[in-house]
């Protein structure tokens, strides 16, 4: 039973009587937990609806077209409250965060319910039978599941879940009913990589029929691993040797299926020195959210944009200023300097690398960014009339960074407006070009 929030005017639900404060306990016969069972339920044109009124049950009968929205709002997006994760793994980023930030920072989801909505990634530790039956049942695809090995035992250990390595048995429920499937392997060096890698990488090919793309990461490691399960970074040799072993799996796959399914992410090329693969070794970019590819799509994206401007002609000269996490740094500095050689002279465009002294040296993403290390860094320098900021690394809470500066704060301690900016590349063209 889930309490109804608010009603939209003129939609069915208003025009079939149901109210705010009505509590919502079943479509056509069957119960409504959550946003899953909801969202699936109202697919029907023809409605018969259960509700809970001043402790009274009464029914609604409605008819729409398919799909239609019903114009119900609930408390929360997920009509109950997050899956908070079960596992305490050795890599967890979020253990690895700093005291005194946002209480929301510490939280750790691994909600089924988010991997079919958001694209997030689970561990299936927090999830029964019984929700795998209503994964099937629904037809909910694809599902992002974070693997990290195939060994069950390796797993166990990785995870600290004695249900880790028991629970792999739901993939091969999820495979036979034609679900579709995106793995995630966070490698961490010493425990998962070399032949741990290899075993894992074979077990996962067996479900090539439905498997979209398994994304190989590097486990982030910040400065605050006190009392942690010691990890070290990967160098650059061992970067080039998990690149060779995932790429040499994904050229047998790619010969025998059509499709690579195994990629490295973008971090592993950066630190073992080697150019980005092409855009057809991406095969669509199955894994982007997770950091595969995300270079090499947005390099492409801005040759694209620039492909269709022939010329461009500003009013004024203008002079700006990005600031970038050392792994993108470089990517930017290139797509500066093609746009400044399209203005004549009329651009001036500065690119600044912050290091990440707030998390640590080893952390080089755009997305982990603050705004402390921001001003800290570019407080001296020229910034021009304005500063772009990788969008990726605000929140909507506010327009927060991660230590819970503003981009209000950060423009006024600059004393130039500060503008998020995001990773697609006509984006990025766009907000260098025009006001």
């Amino acid at each position: 039973m889930v309490l109804i929030k608010e009603v939209t005017a003129r939609s069915h639900a208003e025009r079939a009587g149901i109210r705010a404060g009505d509590s919502l306990v079943s479509v056509n016969g069957y119960e409504i937990r959550d946003v899953l069972d909801y969202r699936y339920r109202i697919c029907a044109s023809k409605l018969d609806i259960e509700l809970v009124r001043n402790g009274e049950s009464i029914r609604v009968s409605m008819l729409k077209d398919e799909y239609d929205d019903l114009g119900l709002e609930f408390e929360t997006y997920l009509m109950d409250e997050k899956q908070t994760c079960k596992n305490r793994c050795i890599f967890c980023f979020i253990d690895q965060n700093p005291r005194g930030m946002r209480e929301s920072i510490y939280f750790k989801d691994d909600d089924s319910r988010l991997s079919f909505l958001m694209g997030n990634y689970v561990t299936l530790t927090n999830m029964s039978e019984d929700d795998i039956d209503r994964i099937i049942e629904m037809k909910m695809s694809p599902v992002n599941i974070s693997v990290h090995t195939m060994d069950p035992e390796l797993r166990v250990k990785m995870m600290r879940n004695k249900n880790a390595g028991k629970v792999l048995k739901y993939i091969d429920r999820l495979a036979q009913a034609g679900i579709e499937l995106n793995f995630q392997i966070v490698l961490c060096r010493g425990i998962n990589d070399g032949e741990a890698l290899e075993y894992s990488m074979r077990e996962m090919e067996k479900y090539h029929e439905v498997l979209l793309g398994v994304s190989v990461v590097p486990a982030g490691l910040t400065k605050y691993r006190d009392k942690l399960y010691p990890l070290e970074m990967f160098d650059k040799e061992e970067c080039l040797a998990v690149i060779n072993a995932v790429n040499g799996i994904g050229d047998k796959c790619k010969e025998k299926y059509g499709k690579r399914l195994f990629f490295c992410a973008d971090e592993f090329y950066l630190k073992a020195g080697l150019p980005m693969p092409d855009a057809d070794y991406y095969e669509g970019y199955p894994q982007l959210e997770d950091g595969v590819g995300s270079i090499r799509s947005s390099e492409d994206e801005v040759d694209f944009e620039l492909d269709c401007i022939e010329e461009a002609t500003l009013k004024k000269k203008r002079v700006l200023s990005i600031a970038t996490g050392e792994a993108a740094y470089d990517f930017i500095c290139r797509t500066v300097e093609k746009i400044e050689k399209m203005c004549y002279n009329d651009l001036k465009c500065y690119v600044y690398k912050i290091k990440n002294d707030f998390f640590g040296e080893n952390i080089t993403v755009a997305g982990l960014l603050t705004g402390s290390d921001i001003y800290t860094q570019l407080k001296h320098k020229e910034l021009g009339e304005r500063l772009l900021v990788p969008e990726v690394a605000v929140r909507r809470e506010g327009e927060l960074f991660l230590d819970n500066m503003s981009i209000g704060e950060l423009s006024e301690k600059l004393g130039v407006p500060v503008y998020p900016v995001g990773n697609d590349g006509a984006e990025i063209v766009s907000a260098v070009l025009y006001e």
